[in-house]
């Protein structure tokens, strides 16, 4: 398949190719840390493979001239690799607050927003924005949970968790916006909107490790 001959594209896709390789070694190194607690290692590993997944797909949509046939289908899993990554995201902030038993309570809801985020995307002929919008909506209810858990002191890492959480709603809004720059190399938003999100991704996987310890229920 040749390269799609755009130079923003082309850094999108290698944006995106960074971050799946980011994922793969938090993961490692989250495995590698792990406690007694398998349950939360294991479900944010999940989170953190989802991304990685929707990542691989997502450099290749941005880097080749691919049959519309194609491209559609390699859409779906992508969509449906981010709808089932925010519903864990939300399962776990819920599970480092109010215990896993609560967490599992909630998730029959999560399916039904995940669900219905994935056919409001297929209705609109898979517009990136319906993500960014369902995203926005459930990663504002896990930065409250986390800002509480480390006002309340209930956490390890909860702070940085949530300083991930925000980075992520600045990239959001990146996305969101007709924003370009030329770094070396040309980014459009959705190339920006990748460095921002390597950047929390990383906070990210430093805030579970550190919390990891704490997070025995």
């Amino acid at each position: 398949m040749p390269l799609i001959n755009s130079p923003t594209e082309l850094t999108t896709s290698a944006t995106d190719a960074l971050l799946a390789i980011e994922c793969a070694i938090i993961i490692a190194l989250l495995r590698r840390s792990a406690t007694t607690n398998r349950w939360r290692t294991n479900l944010w590993c999940s989170v953190f493979a989802l991304l990685a997944t929707a990542s691989s797909l997502g450099a290749l949509l941005h880097a080749l001239e691919l049959p519309k046939s194609i491209r559609i289908a390699l859409w779906t899993p992508l969509y449906l690799s981010l709808g089932i990554l925010i519903l864990l995201f939300i399962v776990g902030a819920v599970a480092d607050w109010r215990g896993r038993v609560a967490a599992m309570r909630l998730a029959p809801w999560g399916i039904g927003a995940s669900a219905a985020f994935f056919g409001l995307a297929a209705l609109l002929g898979g517009k990136f924005i319906v993500f960014i919008v369902y995203a926005a909506m459930m990663l504002l209810s896990a930065l409250a949970i986390y800002t509480f858990l480390a006002a309340t002191h209930r956490l390890k890492g909860a702070a940085v968790i949530a300083l991930a959480i925000i980075l992520n709603l600045a990239a959001a809004a990146v996305q969101a916006s007709n924003l370009s720059l030329h770094l070396l190399v040309p980014f459009d938003h959705n190339g920006l909107f990748h460095l921002v999100q390597i950047v929390s991704t990383a906070i990210l996987g430093l805030g579970l490790h550190l919390g990891m310890k704490s997070a025995q229920r």
